[in-house]
């Protein structure tokens, strides 16, 4: 229970790129609160997702105590490598100095993460809880559920992915939805799909003003609703 609230809504945000200007300032209008997962490494380096033919160029070092204000930075790894084809030393090195040159950023401690590409295992996990400070750790596999994963923290799993079909129905249900449990809708994704536009920008804050200012629903960052 969140606050005395039954409900909670969260976001997550990978990379750390420009886009997350626009995206912070939507989810400021509407009271929303967000974690963004930076990899300290790549800070303010010029980019492209050949792809997606989108800007992919990182925020630099000295905005980013001010630009994510009020919201959570975590751990994304250095540099962005997948972790589950490194050994234990490098996936230590990956996390921790992450960890460090972030806090040393934003002035206070770390304790969250999100896998970088997605694969994650329990052996990572376990180096993860073993060699650091960090208490939970994104996925990228969509439950598209609200029930709050109480265990295993370090492998969490969110509802789901902000660009998938099923957004719209989960956010509908998750506000018509009167369970007595608690119930979290955790909702992830990468600021660039919109200007890809695997997602508008228009329906991203349609569904922020949806979610927003509700006397039900608890809005915080995901060390606030997982912790």
């Amino acid at each position: 229970m969140w606050n005395g609230k039954k409900k909670a809504v969260t976001f997550s945000f990978d990379d750390g790129v420009r886009q997350d200007i626009r995206l912070v300032e939507i989810l400021n209008k509407y009271g929303l609160k967000g974690t963004f997962n930076l990899n300290s490494g790549l800070l303010g380096l010029p980019g492209c997702l050949k792809h997606l033919n989108v800007d992919h160029t990182k925020i630099k070092a000295s905005e980013v105590k001010a630009l994510y204000e009020g919201h959570e930075i975590a751990v994304h790894s250095l540099t962005h490598p997948t972790l589950v084809d490194l050994d234990e030393e490098t996936i230590i090195r990956q996390v921790e100095e992450d960890r460090k040159a972030l806090e040393a950023i934003c002035g206070y401690p770390i304790v969250g993460m999100a896998y970088p590409n997605g694969p994650n295992d329990d052996r990572v996990a376990a180096i993860i809880a073993n060699n650091s400070p960090i208490r939970y750790s994104r996925t990228t596999e969509s439950t598209y559920s609200f029930k709050v994963q109480k265990e295993n923290l370090l492998r969490y799993n969110p509802t789901v992915y902000y660009i998938q079909p099923q957004l719209d129905e989960l956010v509908d249900k998750f506000l018509a939805s009167e369970s007595d449990e608690d119930q979290l809708l955790y909702i992830w994704g990468h600021s660039y799909e919109m200007d890809a536009g695997l997602i508008t920008w228009e329906k991203f804050e349609e569904v922020c003003k949806k979610l927003a200012n509700r006397d039900d629903i608890f809005y915080g960052t995901n060390k606030e609703v997982l912790l």
